[in-house]
């Protein structure tokens, strides 16, 4: 029997049903959005299969490679995922294709629009085109002109803004609410990162018992793909990610266990180069990738090299970065069949030949030497004929007789030549001291 008087106990009983029903609306509503949020973060393997029934028919099935020295080189069987023969020579297609191909038709209506280093560009562009929507790419004032020239080539307005992709995001996200353009995320989108996934169903179709993945990390797109693919199919088999040193957002993310800023500093990485990754990449990464490692500048420009020289294919900074960890950084793993994303190939032309030029130096196989001469007649031809005596090629010759440090009747000498080793230097070297000249090599 209630101890309030009847018109006070129904009152009390109405407020607390209405409190109870209150609060389990609210524990409702919660569990909704959290249902929802969980189904909007986690990618699943059939989000990642839907994605590539929508893709089959418009990117390449890309092979995986092998080459024996990279095998010797690191104790392990390597397969190369060659992403840099892909449509626009770069994965990010796969994701930008399948995020235009879910928009609706009032979406499609308003165009579209992007920020971009270059590859995500060219891959919102041959979508966009692809549907006969208008697309507007922001990059960055100093991406390579072979990109900025290819987005263009596709059909796009680019918009170059900002020194770094993370301010083309910004300018870009504030043309969008004037124009209220669908905004294609490069990483941080579900169906972006299921597009990507696709590699990893690839790499488990041509080689099921693959043991490890090792896959580039800019904002995250693209491993948070593959490993989702992997990690669903067979949680056994490690991934990997690999980050420039010079810009390690993820890397700085899971060693804080929350996402950081690195605002770092330039690199020939530019596609991976972002300086915040993604919230739902970095919570994938942190759910499906087991390590992260970083390269340096002159580790990248060398597996640039090899894949040039050695694999004979082009490789631009990001998509070498995996190649620099599986030389440099993996050494922990051993007599393992490891597939290596080999992610782009759009680099340009000048930078790759200056890479090309530094990593000849760096390999004892081009030098510079410099050494002073009498300006007489016959001393110049002795000199090169000395050095033509050991086999080497003579590329240039510079031949300067004002410099400041130079005695008047001499001449300064600076000969490149072509070299085989350290070693074939070291013998030119010391038969130039042998015939009393003094050199400098560089």
């Amino acid at each position: 029997m209630s101890v309030f008087p009847a018109p006070v106990h129904r009152l009390l009983e109405g407020f607390l049903l209405w409190k109870g029903e209150f609060f389990l609306s609210m524990a409702n509503e919660k569990l909704l959005y959290s249902h929802e949020r969980r189904k909007y973060s986690m990618i699943t393997l059939a989000d990642i299969i839907k994605a590539r029934g929508v893709l089959n028919s418009i990117i390449h099935k890309t092979g995986l490679m092998t080459d024996n020295l990279l095998d010797e080189t690191t104790g392990n069987r390597i397969f190369l995922k060659m992403e840099n023969l892909q449509r626009t020579g770069s994965f990010k297609v796969r994701g930008a294709y399948n995020r235009i191909a879910n928009l609706t038709d009032a979406e499609k209506g308003k165009g579209v629009i992007a920020a971009s280093a270059g590859n995500h560009a060219q891959g919102v562009a041959l979508a966009a085109k692809a549907y006969g929507i208008s697309a507007t790419i922001v990059m960055p004032r100093y991406a390579p002109l072979s990109k900025i020239k290819a987005t263009r080539q596709l059909g796009a307005n680019v918009i170059l803004e900002g020194e770094v992709y993370d301010d083309s995001f910004e300018a870009a996200l504030k043309i969008q609410q004037e124009t209220r353009a669908t905004f294609i995320h490069p990483f941080d989108d579900p169906l972006v990162i299921a597009g990507q996934g696709t590699i990893g169903l690839e790499i488990l179709e041509d080689l099921p018992d693959v043991e490890v993945v090792v896959v580039p990390i800019g904002g995250g797109g693209l491993i948070s793909g593959v490993a989702a693919a992997i990690k669903q199919s067979n949680p056994a088999i490690k991934v990997v990610g690999v980050q420039t040193r010079n810009v390690p957002s993820m890397f700085e993310s899971m060693d804080q266990q929350k996402i950081v800023t690195v605002h770092g500093s330039a690199t020939i990485a530019d596609g991976i180069a972002v300086k915040t990754p993604g919230q739902l990449t970095f919570d994938m990464v942190q759910q499906y990738v087991d390590e992260i490692v970083t390269v340096d500048e002159d580790e990248i420009s060398s597996a640039i090299l090899f894949l040039l020289e050695k694999v004979k294919t082009v490789s631009e900074g990001a998509g070498a970065a995996s190649v620099a960890a599986v030389f440099n950084k993996l050494s922990h793993y051993q007599n393992k069949k490891i597939a290596v994303v080999v992610s782009g190939g759009n680099i340009d032309v000048n930078i790759l030949s200056r890479i090309v030029d530094q990593g000849l130096v760096k390999s004892g196989r081009k030098v510079y030497l410099d050494t002073i001469i009498p300006d007489k007649p016959g001393h110049l031809w002795k000199l090169l004929q000395l050095i033509s005596s050991t086999g080497v090629n003579i590329l240039t010759i510079n031949h300067k007789r004002d410099k400041r440090d130079v005695l008047i009747g001499f001449a300064q000498v600076e000969v490149e030549i072509e070299t085989a080793d350290e070693e074939h230097i070291y013998t030119v070297k010391k038969l130039l001291e042998k015939n009393n000249y003094c050199t400098q090599l560089c």
